[in-house]
């Protein structure tokens, strides 16, 4: 494969990311752990936070539960944005030499 052949082929792949970040973004992720609820987008921002009047006054338990809530989020997020992207990241593997001879 020459230059101009890889150069083509990378902003491709650039040009899908772009994309597939774009999808991401408009992902929302919702996790909960003792009733409070955590909204996530698939760029791994969190959009909210929700707190039920049970825990109010309660800041340790409801400390506890946000970051429980937060962590879960975090890894579903991290699942869909592997999922979308290895085809973009097996694409890679023929631009540095990891393509069939």
């Amino acid at each position: 494969m020459g230059f101009m052949d890889q150069a083509k082929d990378l902003y491709k792949l650039q040009k899908q990311a772009k994309q597939i970040k774009k999808e991401l973004k408009n992902i929302h992720i919702e996790a909960e752990a003792d009733g409070v609820i955590v909204v996530a987008n698939g760029e791994q921002t969190f959009l909210e936070a929700k707190i039920p009047e049970a825990l109010a006054g309660d800041t340790k338990r409801i400390g506890k539960a946000f970051i429980e809530a937060a962590n879960k989020a975090i890894k579903k997020s991290q699942a869909i944005a592997a999922d979308k992207m290895k085809d973009v990241m097996g694409g890679m593997g023929g631009l540095f030499g990891g393509g069939q001879q």
